[in-house]
């Protein structure tokens, strides 16, 4: 049988996405929604593999996929120790640090779990692509100003690098060679500078930044401390202000930037204003990370879901249009993402890397 098809994975908390790959053209795909009744029997996250297996085996033989059709899996990966970023194998070490959730459960543990079992069982290859764990910051990008408290990596690697990607190409250059800044522009806000392809630095979207629909990114210490120690708010209330509850949703009661575009064709002043000032905030921020490449750069790329509104780019583009060329990739397509990944490395135009090779394992 001919092994032409590329089986992808990116489990979520409450379902499962996949979809199947002849090389670049997607042919199925499906959200398996998982019901808190199905999940709730299972203690711990990674008990949940098997069942989770069984429904995507189940529906590759809905779609008439055989399994012995499959050249590789690929899932996302998950929270494993800090690691450079590309495509990497699934190995056994890999597989006991996202059992044992070795920076924390999630969901996208389970990716490169699932990915393994059904790969053996198709004699295929196992891969995950840039997981929540890449962390290729410079050292001096750690320092924080209070040594008890190290800046961290956690971005949206995935669709930052592949967006990365497609600008290089379209730029003609290798991405190992290309300097660029990119914007993520989601319900968190990640703005990254590639220095040769490395993430050497970005803002975490949970803590700092510019606000965003949901979070309220970088706020005045001072101030937060107080209300943190006022007693008129919870952990959870205070936790909830800062993601979830922030950015537009605090100031204009909806988390839609088509929403807020609505609000301003209306007259809504206060609408104006704020979101003039998350296009101000993301702004800065792309000029802040452009200093972090001495403003050599090749093009400023902004991609995520507010990369479709044409008017938000534009006012980005006023502040930041001197800077460098403004490359607009709109969207967030991690299952692409994961699938060019895999062929990347089965088209033998990126060597696979090997997790207990690239970690610190004692």
């Amino acid at each position: 049988m001919n092994k032409e098809y590329v089986l992808v994975i990116n489990p979520g908390s409450t379902s499962t996405k996949v979809a199947v790959f002849k090389d670049e053209t997607q042919i199925h795909e499906k959200k398996l929604e998982h019901s808190v009744d199905d999940l709730k029997q299972f203690e711990k996250l990674a008990d949940q593999y098997e069942y989770r297996r069984n429904l995507i085996e189940e529906w590759m033989k809905e779609c008439g996929v055989h399994i012995q059709s499959l050249r590789a899996v690929v899932g996302r990966g998950g929270l494993l120790r800090p690691l450079p970023g590309g495509t990497y194998h699934v190995s056994d070490p890999m597989i006991r640090d996202l059992k044992n959730g070795y920076q924390g459960e999630h969901a996208s543990n389970l990716g490169g779990i699932i990915a393994k079992a059904i790969a053996e069982e198709a004699s295929a290859e196992a891969f995950i692509v840039d997981p929540v764990a890449v962390d290729e910051f410079d050292e001096v990008a750690r320092i924080s100003g209070m040594p008890e408290l190290e800046r961290k990596s956690l971005g949206h690697a995935l669709n930052i690098k592949a967006v990365a990607r497609r600008a290089a190409k379209e730029l003609n250059k290798s991405f190992h060679q290309v300097n660029l800044v990119v914007a993520h522009l989601g319900g968190g806000i990640t703005v990254a500078p590639l220095l040769n392809g490395r993430a050497v630095d970005y803002n975490n979207a949970n803590e700092m930044g510019p606000f965003s629909p949901e979070r309220a990114g970088g706020v005045p210490a001072g101030d937060l401390m107080r209300m943190c120690f006022s007693g008129e708010c919870s952990q959870k209330e205070i936790m909830n202000k800062l993601r979830g509850q922030g950015g537009l949703t605090a100031y204009l009661g909806t988390n839609d930037v088509r929403e807020v575009e609505k609000q301003i064709e209306g007259g809504n002043e206060t609408a104006k204003l704020v979101y003039q000032a998350m296009a101000y905030q993301i702004a800065k921020e792309i000029g802040s990370m452009a200093t972090v490449l001495c403003g050599k750069m090749e093009a400023i790329v902004i991609t995520g879901g507010m990369a479709y509104s044409d008017k938000l780019i534009e006012k980005i583009k006023e502040y930041i249009g001197f800077m460098a060329p403004v490359m607009v990739y709109p969207g967030e397509d991690e299952m692409l993402a994961l699938n060019e990944g895999a062929l990347r490395v089965l088209r033998n135009e990126e060597k696979p890397k090997i997790y207990e090779k690239e970690v610190e394992i004692t």
